[in-house]
């Protein structure tokens, strides 16, 4: 019985106080309406404007392709200073395109970050309104709940009043349970959006180095020409007699390494020195620079001297005096040191298994030959800038050349350092 009064109570109080919180609820709405138009409209016009931005970017990967496949034409044709100078000019325009298309790429990120945020501060309004709501509905539902029987009857005329309110309690319960439904769906998707901008950012960061790395490649890749004509003095037989001495140093130098390699891995492994270095039978690299962009990858098609040799490394943008680690542990087998900015200085360290990495266009070398080092050991520092000691002919810019052989063949590194 007492239980009933109760439940009569909080109906006849909860018809009495609720009519006022509709109404101020409609008007709520009415302007939060207002609110959520004018978000969707602005959401709407960036979503436009990220169409243009991936049209226009659709066109310059176009022009790209375009010229990618005039290199590769010029590639076919026999060597001459003509196609060279034809191959870095198209390469020069490749690389500005790719960076227009990077920054279109920042652009639309930097747009849909936006858009994200007007999505948040909506989810959020959403979220505060529904707290108001739910608030405003349980203090409707426990205002007077202390308030005896006698002073709930007479409140009602009639029992069709009594069963109104009735009726009205079992809307407001309603009410709250969905009030409390909106508010768990709006705080996921908030949490949601919230995650995604996270995201968006990071990508933000990230693409933003590879733009500052890819004006880099166009200063090499300017800088490159530029150094070529003035060896050649636009002469096409200097030109020839150029690429002749490449090649000779090049075959030189693979040759000497080849060497090398045999004789120590004999001599090391006679001396069961190279077990130092055995682990789980898996062999795994660390990178040997702070840096890792690339500028020319193993067997490189967009290699600019591609047609003298095979690149059979990687190319690591590393600023001229960087520290080089080893890779790998493992004994100095070759430390050449060069006194001249036309000859190669490079480290090689051997490894167990039938590995073997080698370190190029050295400015400093910090071991000696025989020398254990273990992994992540400075060996020395790069090089590579034109000009320097030990960067050795027809560089463009300061890098580390990293290879890897196995078994005396080279393999691509990439297979082996961490992504």
């Amino acid at each position: 019985m007492k239980k009933t009064i109760l439940l009569t109570f909080c109906v006849l109080v909860s018809f009495v106080a609720l009519p006022l919180f509709v109404f101020s609820q409609e008007d709520n709405n009415t302007s939060t309406s207002t609110e959520a138009e004018i978000v969707s409209a602005e959401v709407k016009a960036l979503n436009l404007k990220i169409e243009e931005k991936k049209q226009a970017i659709k066109q310059i990967e176009q022009t790209i392709a375009n010229y990618k496949g005039k290199i590769e034409t010029k590639r076919l044709e026999a060597i001459s200073l003509s196609n060279q100078v034809s191959i870095l000019d198209n390469r020069v325009a490749q690389v500005e395109m790719d960076l227009k298309a990077t920054e279109g790429k920042l652009d639309i990120l930097n747009l849909e970050i936006e858009q994200l945020k007007l999505t948040i501060e909506e989810k959020q309004k959403t979220m505060d309104r529904q707290k108001e709501i739910i608030a405003e509905l349980i203090r409707t539902l426990h205002q007077n709940k202390d308030k005896n029987y006698i002073e709930v009857l007479v409140t009602y005329n009639s029992f069709s009043d009594f069963y109104n309110g009735l009726q009205y309690l079992e809307t407001v319960e309603e009410g709250l349970g969905q009030s409390v439904q909106s508010l768990k769906v709006a705080k996921a998707q908030l949490d949601e959006k919230r995650e995604e901008t996270e995201s968006k950012q990071s990508d933000y960061l990230a693409l933003n180095e590879q733009l500052q790395e890819k004006k880099k490649d166009l200063q090499e890749n300017m800088f490159n020409k530029e150094i070529l004509l003035a060896r050649t003095n636009a002469s096409e037989r200097t030109f020839n007699s150029l690429v002749d001495n490449l090649r000779k140093q090049y075959e030189q130098e693979e040759a000497e390494i080849q060497s090398i390699e045999q004789e120590m891995r004999k001599k090391l492994e006679s001396e069961n020195k190279l077990e130092k270095t055995n682990t789980d039978g898996n062999f795994f690299l660390t990178w040997p620079a702070p840096s890792r962009y690339i500028t020319a990858y193993f067997h490189d098609p967009d290699y600019p001297y591609r047609h003298i040799f095979e690149h059979n490394a990687i190319d690591i943008r590393a600023s001229q005096g960087t520290p080089i680690r080893a890779a790998a542990s493992g004994y100095v087998s070759q430390a050449r040191v060069c006194y001249s900015s036309s000859c190669y200085s490079y480290i090689m360290v051997m490894h167990s298994g039938g590995f073997t990495t080698v370190y190029g266009h050295i400015s400093k070398i910090g071991v000696n030959i025989d020398q254990f080092v273990a992994k992540g050991d400075i060996i020395g520092y790069s090089g590579g800038t034109p000009g320097t000691i030990g960067a050795g002919p027809f560089v463009t810019g300061p890098h580390l050349h990293f290879e890897l052989r196995k078994n005396g063949i080279p393999v691509n590194p990439l297979s082996y350092l961490p992504h």
